[in-house]
C-alpha cells in the first residue's frame, strides 16, 4: 500500500457490499489505490460508521443489499446527512436511471475492472 506524505492522512473510503468476497476484493484494491478502506456489509452498518467517523471522504456502495435501505436510499442519505462526502454507487443487477442517483455522485457498472475502480476512485478524490 502507498504511504502517505509526512502529515498526510490517506482518504478514508467507506466500502459497503453485502458479498463478502466481493467486498473482500474492493477493499484490497481501495487499498492498493493508496486509500484507506473500511467496510460495511450493508447500509444500516455503513450509516453507524459514518455516525461514528469524520474523517470518510467517500462512500462506495453497492446498490442491491439487503436490510432496511438498497444503496441508492443509502445515497440518498449520505449526500442529505454528509454532504460534503463523495459517493460511487455500483450495480450489475438493477436497472435504474441515472437520475436516480443524488446529485454529485458517480456511477460504476458491475463486473468492473480493478483499474477502471482506481482510476475512478482517484478521480473522484481528486475533484474535492
Amino acid at each position: 500500500m502507498m504511504s502517505a506524505p509526512a502529515g498526510k492522512s490517506l482518504p478514508v473510503v467507506l466500502v459497503v457490499e453485502d458479498e463478502p468476497l466481493l467486498r473482500i476484493l474492493a477493499v484490497e484494491v481501495v487499498e492498493e489505490a493508496g486509500f484507506t478502506a473500511i467496510e460495511a456489509s450493508d447500509a444500516d452498518e455503513a450509516v453507524a460508521l459514518l455516525e461514528l467517523r469524520t474523517d470518510i471522504a467517500l462512500v462506495f456502495t453497492d446498490i442491491n443489499m439487503p436490510g432496511s435501505m438498497d444503496g441508492l436510499k443509502l445515497a440518498h442519505a449520505v449526500r442529505n446527512r454528509w454532504p460534503p462526502i463523495k459517493i460511487l454507487v455500483v450495480s450489475g443487477k438493477q436497472p435504474f436511471q441515472f437520475s436516480d442517483l443524488p446529485s454529485n455522485s458517480c456511477f460504476l457498472s458491475k463486473p468492473y475492472q480493478a483499474s477502471a475502480l482506481v482510476e475512478e476512485l482517484r478521480s473522484i478524490i481528486a475533484s474535492s
